[in-house]
């Protein structure tokens, strides 16, 4: 007989009234708009700064590790939108909020009952709120070293957003490698970036689209390979994973339909049979099974979640909106995404808990008359970005789905940190006990550790 076992992710954790207008101008989409595109062909996009890459093995974080701060811009026509996720992430770790406005914006937080103390204000111009576009990258030098920001050229004509990355490198004291100078000028986006933590990483072809011959950023003209190599100097990414571009996904941001659960699981957003983007996303799914494998040599897993309609039954296809429930940010134990309306919400949280035990699961919707983000195309994840923690602990472990009754498992984990790691357990229990029982770890060798449990000899469900 078989028993399931569940895994737990375990992380350090850190310790009405309507604002005054300070609105700016009508909100800017995550899209380009016509203006925008009229400009671009005078907008300087790259500079003479040369950053050199960074020495030595390099490695970029992946969103589920620990993080030191989520980061966010705050765009007053977005207040409540971003005052649950304040709420939700001062919870777990440091928020940066990005305002010219501290006072209005921290009244109206403490007013709507969030504690400020996890709360820190970065006094910068800006142009928008998708800051999981124009915000930097966590990197570690040597696995779990010196912490650096990686910021790439942003796609859009938007100066003050492009600065936001070396503001939030000198708020929080760490180097910054900017990829501005050819040849290694490289336009990207954070909401079409998912990596593991172990050199692959996931996005759609526009990366290529973007940095060919003929480009409209004015970049030096690259091919696959020389892509490729610069995010292997920059970001330590050796396994780059690019699919075909959605035909109703306009910014082509693998975000709004795709979301890395762990290093051999990929939540992917579904439609009813022939519908949408539906089948460009099971060909790009299929592309990648058929190619690739997970950094532990197993197949990728593929768990696919629905994607709502309108209230009326419209899908991208034919003027709805590009809901999704996989455009969701890690903040450390807590996961927000984005939601929709009651009938259809319940079953994705539900199953969002079910694939995520031991997280906060937390909805907000992003959808409503007032606040209608996803008009904009983009919902939580592109809105919110992550700095990683300064001195990180790493733990790699491929989870183990069932065992038999009476049988030993082994239990392996790489565990690393700068200092060292002198001892491991690991703690289990049957679902729903109260108590916890104890394993030692064993070195063996290269931050490999290892402990054996032995099973019951009747069915149970364990959590480790």
């Amino acid at each position: 007989m078989k028993q399931i076992f569940t895994r737990y992710s375990l992380f350090l954790l850190f310790s009405f009234i309507t604002l005054g207008s300070f609105a700016q101008n009508p909100s800017l989409p995550s899209y380009m708009t016509e203006t925008e595109k009229g400009v671009l062909q005078n907008f300087e996009f790259t500079k003479n700064n040369r950053t050199p890459a960074p020495t030595g093995e390099i490695r970029t974080m992946a969103e589920w590790e620990e993080i030191e701060y989520l980061v966010i811009t705050w765009e007053p026509n977005f207040e409540g939108i971003l005052r649950q996720i304040v709420a939700a992430a001062v919870e777990e770790c440091g928020v940066i909020i990005v305002t010219q406005n501290e006072a209005s914006v921290s009244n109206y937080l403490t007013t709507n009952g969030v504690d400020l103390t996890n709360v820190e204000f970065l006094n910068e111009p800006w142009d928008s709120i998708w800051i999981r576009d124009y915000a930097g990258n966590t990197i570690y030098s040597d696995d779990v070293g010196e912490r650096a920001i990686v910021d790439w050229i942003y796609n859009r004509p938007r100066p003050d957003d492009d600065v936001i990355p070396e503001a939030h490198a000198a708020m929080v004291g760490s180097p910054i490698y900017i990829t501005e100078t050819a040849p290694n000028d490289l336009v990207n986006t954070g909401g079409n970036f998912m990596s593991d933590g172990l050199g692959n990483a996931f996005a759609s072809e526009l990366i290529l689209e973007e940095n060919e011959a003929g480009n409209p950023y004015g970049v030096s003209a690259k091919t696959e390979a020389e892509v490729d190599q610069i995010m292997e100097d920059y970001m330590g990414i050796t396994n780059y994973i690019k699919m075909t571009a959605l035909p109703f996904d306009v910014i082509n941001h693998i975000d709004m339909h795709m979301k890395l659960l762990d290093e051999e699981t990929l939540l992917v957003a579904s439609y009813p049979n022939g519908v949408a983007d539906g089948p460009q996303i099971e060909a790009n799914i299929q592309y990648v099974l058929d190619n690739f494998q997970s950094a532990f040599g197993t197949p990728y897993k593929v768990k696919r979640i629905p994607s709502p309609p309108s209230p009326s039954g419209n899908y991208p296809d034919n003027g709805g909106y590009y809901r999704n429930y996989t455009n969701a940010v890690f903040v450390n134990k807590t996961i927000i995404l984005p939601i929709y309306r009651p009938e259809v919400d319940g079953p994705a949280l539900a199953q969002w808990e079910e694939m995520m035990p031991g997280y906060n699961i937390v909805g907000i919707d992003v959808d409503n008359s007032g606040e209608n983000l996803i008009s904009q195309v983009g919902a939580i994840h592109c809105i919110t970005h992550s700095i990683g923690v300064q001195d990180p602990l790493w733990i790699v472990h491929q989870p183990i789905p069932t065992a038999d009754t009476d049988e030993i498992v082994a239990i392996n984990a790489m565990i690393k940190h700068n200092s060292g790691v002198n001892a491991a357990k690991v703690f289990y229990r049957n679902l729903g006990a109260t108590n916890w029982e104890e394993a030692n770890m064993t070195p063996q060798g290269a931050d490999q550790w290892l402990a054996n449990i032995t099973m019951p000899n009747t069915a149970v469900d364990l959590e480790y």
